[in-house]
């Protein structure tokens, strides 16, 4: 037999909880001395003491866990349970992070707009330009990244096996409502076979758009996209049409290396 001390230090518990599990039933003292009141406790009872820890660990409550012990939950069971929690603690730590993320690059933004930028505008024509794309539909601005960016590394992927050339690769965007349409896709090079599940498209010429470019990561692309906005109403110009992304520099194993040409068509 073991002292509620030793069984608490065994369980990884504490004794004040023991003692809370024996108010509630949950785990009774397999003996009670009667003169002394000391609880004592089976070396056996472990087994249900970790069951009842792995439950309150999954979220039930522990009224929810007395009739689930009862019940008698295989080992099979409870490591199930166990491991679908554990995907989901995985899955809202990585939103955690996202969130983070998306907090830093905002605090970032607004750290840049008491700074001058060295970023250059230019005005000049769009061609046209025949791709092979993919296409998808967002709810909203901050679905692009996590939509787009596989997009990419599949064209890239597949392309790469095809002869396409590692640059040059192209994202356009709707005109920011949403749903928002967004597509992805590479030039289009005769001798070339289409890069497999992609569609062939045009995108439009613009007589005139405002361009810049934009160095390093996607994690800051939209700071240069709002200084290109806040430079068309400096210049009491309009976005008119999709917007597009050319990626010049896209070397996978260095993302600080990219360089991205932003075209906004203005009217």
């Amino acid at each position: 037999m073991l002292t509620i001390g030793d069984f608490a230090r065994w369980g990884q518990v504490s004794v004040r909880m023991l003692r809370h599990y024996d108010a509630l039933g949950l785990l009774v003292p397999a003996r009670v001395d009667q003169w002394t009141g000391y609880r004592l406790y089976d070396a056996e009872q472990l087994s249900r003491l970790n069951r009842l820890v792995a439950l309150k660990d999954l979220g039930f409550s522990l009224a929810e866990i007395g009739p689930i012990l009862d019940a008698s939950i295989s080992a099979e069971e409870l490591r199930g349970m166990l491991l679908l929690r554990r995907t989901q603690v995985e899955e809202a730590i990585e939103a955690d992070r996202a969130r983070l993320r998306a907090i830093e690059r905002r605090l970032r933004t607004i750290a840049k707009e008491d700074t001058m930028s060295d970023l250059q505008f230019t005005e000049k024509p769009l061609p046209s330009i025949r791709i092979h794309q993919r296409t998808a539909t967002v709810a909203g601005q901050a679905e692009i990244a996590a939509t787009i960016g596989p997009i990419f590394e599949e064209l890239m992927t597949a392309g790469a096996t095809l002869g396409y050339p590692d640059h040059g690769q192209v994202a356009w965007y709707g005109d920011g409502g949403e749903p928002m349409e967004i597509g992805a896709g590479v030039p289009a090079i005769d001798g070339l076979p289409p890069i497999p599940g992609t569609e062939p498209a045009e995108l439009e010429a613009a007589d005139r758009a405002v361009v810049t470019v934009h160095h390093g990561d996607m994690e800051t692309i939209a700071d240069t996209w709002q200084a290109l906005h806040r430079y068309l109403g400096a210049q009491g110009l309009s976005p008119a049409g999709r917007c597009r992304e050319v990626y010049h520099q896209t070397p996978l194993d260095r993302p600080d290396d990219w360089v991205t040409e932003l075209q906004q068509p203005v009217a």
